[in-house]
């Protein structure tokens, strides 16, 4: 449904994309993440057709973004950082606006956008001013505008920007919805929301793409092999006793609480059996062996490092 090739987008000598190729099917739903000011903006502006690129191409929906630019944008929603509204009209007077000019018919426009406020949580809002609305609630009506037109693919730039924990779970829950039978872009810097939402995550820095993976493999990026959170109860150094098992390829020593050992050991197969072994020949007990899952934010700083992350 989206095809970039080579995507680059030069501002006088400045490389703000370079060479960025990826594709996404229907029925996906993609992050795109990475420091600030890495690309993603410009390349999500290059697909919606808002700027042309200086090299490469695109296709969205079976159309050229850069020959055929209003077949595309008919075909996209598109909710930049900053929603594009007018603070002196209501939600419903702005809602009908924007149907207009996406061309949504008259038979179906008010049930149409009814329906739309209700999916985003607008109900009862149509005479409200949008310059009287909080920035959650603008964010709302800029998701709104985004799906009047029913479009096959959507671009979403930071899509809960402004949302309280609240409100967060009803849209998390329409975005994935809107995935069914769509295709899905969406920018954020919270990864916790890639990780909730997303199948797959594309990493982008310094305008090229560093990393393409469904996000438990981004997260296996981390380090090598696997790891587990182990609790030892003995006040003994351990830590060296466990680097010598064969199936450890390292251990990081948390400290002691308590009585109890802290550790992190890094293994390239599941360690637990020679770990019970040698504390049955030690003599201590195990309190605890757990498998320690990689977060996002790891593989991420990983991959990008965290000097401009923010």
């Amino acid at each position: 449904m989206i095809v970039a090739e080579n995507l680059t987008k030069r501002f006088g000598t400045f490389a703000a994309v370079q060479g960025v190729s990826f594709e996404v099917g229907t029925g996906q739903i993609v992050g795109f993440i990475g420091p600030n000011g890495a690309g993603k903006t410009t390349t999500m502006r290059m697909l919606t057709g808002f700027i042309p690129a200086t090299e490469g191409t695109a296709q969205v929906a079976g159309f050229d973004v850069f020959e055929s630019t209003m077949q595309v944008r008919s075909r996209v929603g598109y909710l930049p950082e900053t929603p594009p509204l007018y603070m002196e009209l209501s939600v419903g007077q702005y809602l009908n606006f924007i149907a207009d000019i996406r061309e949504v018919g008259r038979s179906v426009k008010l049930r149409r956008i009814g329906a739309v406020m209700e999916a985003v949580g607008l109900e009862g809002f149509e005479n409200k001013l949008l310059g009287s609305l909080s920035k959650g609630y603008r964010q709302r009506v800029g998701l709104a505008q985004a799906i009047i037109h029913d479009p096959p693919v959507l671009i979403l730039d930071e899509p809960t920007s402004g949302l309280d924990p609240n409100q967060l779970v009803g849209i998390r829950s329409f975005i994935k919805n809107l995935a069914a039978d769509r295709t899905v872009i969406l920018s954020t810097h919270i990864l916790t929301e890639v990780e909730a939402l997303c199948d797959r995550a594309i990493v982008i820095d310094h305008g090229r793409v560093v990393a393409d993976d469904t996000i438990d493999g981004l997260r296996n990026r981390v380090g090598e092999g696997i790891r587990y959170r182990v609790e030892l109860g003995t006040t003994r150094p351990v830590a060296v006793a466990l680097g010598q098992l064969s199936r450890v390829s390292q251990v990081e020593d948390l400290g002691s609480q308590s009585g109890v050992a802290r550790l992190m050991v890094h293994a390239t197969e599941d360690p637990r059996a020679e770990i019970a072994e040698l504390a049955k020949v030690e003599g201590f007990a195990v309190h605890a062996m757990e498998r320690h899952a990689p977060s996002l934010e790891e593989a991420f700083l990983g991959l990008v490092g965290d000097e401009r992350w923010a």
